[in-house]
């Protein structure tokens, strides 16, 4: 009996990787988003269509083209974006945070599953959710706003880079923080200022010289800037230089949290 239960074991895992408990687990995170749609998925897209009527309204007359485009132009993949990540990372951080809080993040670690595997679980949600958005928001723009990707696979390289390290950020964060208000003040007092102070709204380049070379140290200004580059053509830096920036701080942060599910860092009682 002993044997036939390893034979199964082995199968369900076929090979080294557990694509069994993986599966499960990455269906498990976009179920938890799919569920309750109207707040995770319809309230981002009321949210960034209200942005982009109020910005045109209150600015957009006065403010003229940027880098060669329109203003409402200019800043439509700079909240597609910042939406794709605020997404992304809430769905991470709050599945960990809740399941912390409620004392049931023990069924998420008592499966056979390696740190390696929880991070691609749960990363496969965050990516689904802001892939979802940003098809969304991208189709909006194009029907009322009349932006047509100039390089539709470099725009959906930055929605889904974008989307994973925030994801990976968001699991990070969900892991270190043991409260709701702990997380509330790494959703406001981080992840938000840096999606803002990204260049969302504005072109980098009409920064002082001192906050320009600042904001190019902020990771997510190359998701915005790349992804504006797939979107319209324009950019303040390079997309090459920008998806190396990007992809190398995407590895790095899921090692952290790789490392940090391996150790049970403020998971394990």
């Amino acid at each position: 009996m002993q044997g036939s239960g390893q034979q199964v074991t082995q199968e369900r895992r076929f090979g080294r990787i557990n694509w069994m408990g993986l599966y499960t687990l990455a269906e498990r995170e976009i179920l938890r988003f799919i569920k309750v749609w109207t707040q995770t998925l319809l309230a981002p897209l009321v949210t960034a269509g209200l942005f982009v009527v109020i910005f045109t309204i209150a600015i957009g007359p006065r403010r003229g083209d940027v880098m060669g485009v329109d203003f409402t132009t200019f800043i439509g993949p700079g909240i597609l974006m910042m939406t794709v990540i605020q997404n992304a990372f809430a769905n991470t951080s709050s599945s960990i945070v809740v399941s912390k809080v409620q004392g049931n993040i023990v069924d998420t670690l008592m499966p056979p599953l390696s740190a390696g595997e929880l991070v691609l679980g749960y990363l496969a949600g965050g990516i689904a959710r802001g892939l979802i958005v940003a098809l969304a928001i991208a189709a909006a723009l194009w029907l009322f706003v009349g932006i047509v990707p100039q390089h539709p696979f470099v725009a959906l390289f930055f929605v889904i880079i974008g989307a994973a390290l925030l994801s990976a950020i968001g699991m990070v964060a969900g892991i270190y923080a043991e409260k709701f208000d702990q997380m509330a003040a790494i959703t406001n007092f981080i992840v938000t200022p840096l999606a803002f102070l990204s260049g969302t709204f504005y072109s980098v380049d009409a920064l002082p010289p001192v906050l320009n070379q600042i904001t190019h140290l902020n990771p997510i200004f190359y998701l915005i800037d790349g992804a504006r580059w797939g979107l319209l053509d324009v950019s303040d830096s390079s997309p090459v230089l920008g998806a190396a920036v990007s992809v190398v701080t995407t590895v790095a942060v899921c090692l952290v949290a790789w490392w940090l599910f391996r150790k049970g860092y403020r998971l394990k009682a």
